[in-house]
């Protein structure tokens, strides 16, 4: 196990958890304004890392495709992360279908402003003559955009799957009960090239479009 690469990947991590936390608050906020507040009665509404934690998902599985990934095993390819989902009362959005679509894209936009504002970081970095906390920023701003992207794949439960079911008036029975198996098709559907290259050139895309704006010296 490369020692070097087990620091890079807990680096990774601490990256995810912060702009993981920033995501889940953004569900959280946009529910509270648009009349839930069953998020913010549970402490939500917060910065806190700790509030959105799951045990499985925000630390044992991140964590072990680090180590999986420091020992190059290919088995780290088959495992994903997530934060606490936000609970969500439909009840009590005055437009129930609306509102829970601004609610899914509103974790997946605020990765997206992040990643902006970090590119902007990087750049200030770079005219500071500061290489390696360029490298940092451009590594965070490339997670914040990885999370925006793969949370808007249309699959239960991710927040792309709330788009979906919103825009085709599906039924919420039918949604609930795809989501029973939401997380095996999730992993299931990480493993297509073609969907890893689709969430890969989306990524990077919108990177290198963020370093242009900022005139962030980056290879495209």
């Amino acid at each position: 196990m490369s020692v070097n690469a087990l620091l890079d990947g807990l680096l990774s991590y601490v990256c995810l958890l912060i702009l993981l936390t920033f995501h889940e608050f953004a569900h959280a906020w946009v529910a509270w304004k648009r009349g839930d507040d069953t998020a913010y009665n549970l402490g939500r509404v917060s910065l806190n890392p700790i509030v959105h934690m799951e045990v499985i998902g925000t630390v044992v599985l991140p964590l072990a495709v680090v180590f999986l990934s420091a020992a190059n095993s290919g088995l780290a390819n088959f495992i994903i992360g997530w934060g606490r989902p936000v609970p969500v009362n439909l009840n009590n959005l005055r437009h129930p279908r609306f509102d829970d679509t601004l609610i899914a894209l509103a974790g997946p936009a605020m990765n997206f402003v992040l990643a902006g504002l970090i590119v902007s970081l990087a750049r200030g970095f770079e005219l500071a003559g500061q290489p390696q906390m360029v490298d940092v920023a451009i590594r965070m701003a490339a997670i914040s955009l990885l999370l925006c992207f793969f949370n808007l794949l249309p699959i239960p439960p991710l927040d792309g799957s709330h788009v979906l079911k919103n825009f085709t008036q599906m039924s919420y029975e039918t949604y609930f009960r795809m989501a029973q198996y939401g997380f095996i098709i999730v992993i299931l559907a990480i493993q297509v090239p073609q969907v890893r290259g689709l969430i890969r050139d989306a990524t990077f895309g919108s990177l290198l479009l963020f370093a242009r704006l900022v005139g962030l010296g980056m290879g495209g």
